[in-house]
């Protein structure tokens, strides 16, 4: 099975989805906890969510695999984006509720690094080259990070996460124009709260590739999940979705559209 799904567009646009993916090899499904096998850590639908996209002329790149197999936005040296948070591993060992993912022993490092080499390598190969065949085109490559999570996760934060978070690395991954574009896009908006480099301040997607210096430019939105979807049922809710997509496609013409380079 491919690794990921690729629609090349011509804008100077890459939208990244690492975390929809559902698919597990069935050797490696056996291994799993019945609540692991649910997926609960998976971006629910926000394949679906941006599936407006490609008619913006994106490029869309988007996981097969689910991040229990390998986690795509994870430094491949396990380096640590939040030293001194509990946050998951590039092949994770437990759910975001501490729940073990595995009936019996973790993966060992001779499986984590067959891993890395047959699913988190091909995305980020696809992810380069699709960045530097925009950047001959267009002069410049804008990556959107396209993220969700549950409102509520006490593992990672405290009380309700705002709906919209952006994350630039600290002002490090994007020009400040267009950070400043895509936020104000994000504040005005009725019914949404937003933030900008707060709990979520982009991974490593977002570090590694956002390069303003370089014409480069990365933004991480994670989407808290109950503005489009049921946190309970996991389904998909449609007017929730129909309300929200204007606003992103609103803060993706703003990234976009911002000046400079």
């Amino acid at each position: 099975m491919k690794a990921l799904e690729l629609h090349e567009g011509e804008a100077a646009l890459v939208v990244s989805i690492p975390h929809d993916g559902r698919e597990v090899p069935p050797d490696l499904q056996s291994r799993f906890t019945p609540e692991a096998a649910r997926l609960p850590d998976t971006d629910w639908h926000v394949r679906r969510l941006y599936d407006f996209a490609i008619q913006f002329g994106a490029t869309v790149l988007a996981a097969r695999w689910s991040r229990f197999v390998v986690d795509l936005n994870r430094p491949p040296d396990e380096k640590p984006l939040y030293p001194g948070r509990f946050e998951t591993a590039l092949v994770p060992t437990r759910c975001f509720d501490g729940h073990p993912i595995y009936r019996g022993a973790p993966p060992n490092r001779d499986e984590i690094e067959q891993r890395r080499a047959a699913y988190w390598q091909p995305y980020h190969d696809t992810l380069s080259a699709q960045l530097r065949r925009i950047k001959r085109r267009h002069g410049l490559a804008l990556l959107w990070d396209a993220h969700s999570i549950p409102s509520r996760v006490p593992s990672l934060f405290e009380g309700r996460l705002p709906d919209l978070n952006v994350g630039s690395a600290e002002g490090r991954s994007c020009a400040p124009d267009r950070i400043t574009a895509v936020c104000t896009v994000a504040a005005r908006a009725n019914h949404y709260g937003s933030v900008r480099d707060g709990r979520f301040k982009g991974g490593y997607i977002t570090r590694q590739y956002g390069r303003p210096a370089e014409n480069v430019h990365a933004l991480q939105l994670e989407l808290v999940q109950d503005t489009y979807m049921d946190e309970g049922s996991l389904e998909f809710d449609d007017s929730k979705a129909e309300r929200l997509r204007p606003l992103i496609r609103a803060m993706l013409e703003a990234f976009c559209q911002a000046p400079g380079t």
